[in-house]
């Protein structure tokens, strides 16, 4: 329903999916945009050094990633995700 509670005619209608759809859009270009190390680590607010550590580690502390040739690239949905396991880990670990 538009304002006022009215139905939408076909013309609104139409403009609003598009509209909805342009926002999915872009949501899903945003979900498919891989970070570099650097943007992770800036990200993180660590060196990047750390960054490499964590993804060569062999466990749950692996930071999520994945490897295109030479080079490394990671989901922030991910890594945030990652970071709030962590956190959880250490909570419930002290």
């Amino acid at each position: 329903m538009a304002q006022n509670d009215r139905p939408l005619t076909g013309f609104e209608d139409a403009k609003y999916a598009a509209t909805r759809h342009a926002a999915t859009g872009a949501e899903r270009r945003a979900e498919s945009h891989l970070l570099t190390v650097q943007e992770v680590a800036e990200l993180l607010r660590v060196p990047v050094s750390w960054v490499y550590e964590r993804v060569r580690k062999r466990s749950l502390e692996r930071l999520p990633g994945y490897r295109l040739g030479k080079y490394w690239r990671f989901r922030e949905a991910e890594v945030l995700t990652w970071i709030e396991r962590q956190r959880v880990g250490a909570r419930s670990d002290a």
